[in-house]
């Protein structure tokens, strides 16, 4: 009995031994981007100050910088991958993207499949509204009420806040998020409820939009950059890129010259 157990706990070490080993010797994320020189970054590219797909193809934002200066960071140079906020975890998983960037909420669903930066910046769930009507729409309460036409874009974190918080409010779901600010403001819909930092940008670049109480979100969020669930090599490093980046103010730099 002895002699079988002793042979059933050896072959147990040697398939232990031979799994972690095998788990050492695969390249990680870092190790790969390193190697080829090129970082991919999927990023819907529709989030003004975070990630926006210009005209003529250039990527510009928060988030576009800062990947830029990540790519540096590691001897790369960044290549953009357009995705949606629908297939922004498909392509993660797919193995389409090193990170995913432009303005990510942190989930415990996204979590579930993926790894998250720390976390760069608190910005919490915001209504933005005609600015006739800010005083009707101060709170959820006032929100889902039947008449209230809500609109949120597919595939993200507003969406998921919409449905389920609305219970009375009408809500549609807008396939463009470029063009779903217009909804609002030619009167097709009364409110879309998104990041703090996307409804101070819309309400300058559109005059008469308003936030609503920006600095008091509906919800508590933040945002981080999106990473291969597993990779310890690639979030230790990216992670401690952002650390500097922060307290050197290279961070707050970049985040100045969009928010301003």
């Amino acid at each position: 009995m002895q002699t079988s157990l002793r042979k059933t706990a050896a072959a147990l070490a040697l398939t232990v031994g031979s799994a972690l080993c095998a788990q050492a010797q695969t390249p990680s994320t870092l190790d790969n981007v390193m190697q080829s020189g090129v970082l991919r970054a999927c990023t819907p590219g529709d989030y003004k100050p975070f990630s926006f797909l210009r005209a003529d193809g250039v990527f510009e934002g928060i988030d576009a910088d800062l990947a830029q200066s990540l790519a540096t960071a590691l001897g790369a140079k960044v290549s953009f991958v357009k995705t949606s906020w629908a297939n922004l975890m498909p392509d993660m998983l797919a193995g389409k993207c090193d990170i995913g960037v432009g303005g990510i909420s942190v989930t415990t669903e996204r979590q579930k499949k993926a790894f998250f930066s720390t976390a760069y910046m608190v910005n919490g769930k915001t209504p933005i509204v005609r600015c006739a009507d800010v005083t009707k729409f101060q709170t959820l309460a006032d929100i889902d009420k039947p008449g209230v036409r809500a609109i949120a874009n597919p595939g993200g974190s507003n969406e998921k806040f919409a449905k389920t918080n609305y219970k009375q409010a009408t809500l549609t779901i807008h396939p463009e998020n470029l063009t779903i600010f217009d909804e609002v403001l030619q009167g097709r819909a009364d409110i879309f409820v998104t990041e703090a930092a996307e409804a101070l940008v819309q309400q300058k670049l559109k005059p008469g939009l308003c936030a609503v109480n920006p600095d008091k979100p509906l919800q508590y969020g933040e945002m981080a950059y999106l990473l291969p669930r597993g990779d310890v090599a690639m979030k230790a490093f990216v992670d401690q890129w952002l650390h500097l980046a922060q307290v050197t103010g290279e961070y707050q730099r970049t985040a100045d010259k969009w928010l301003r």
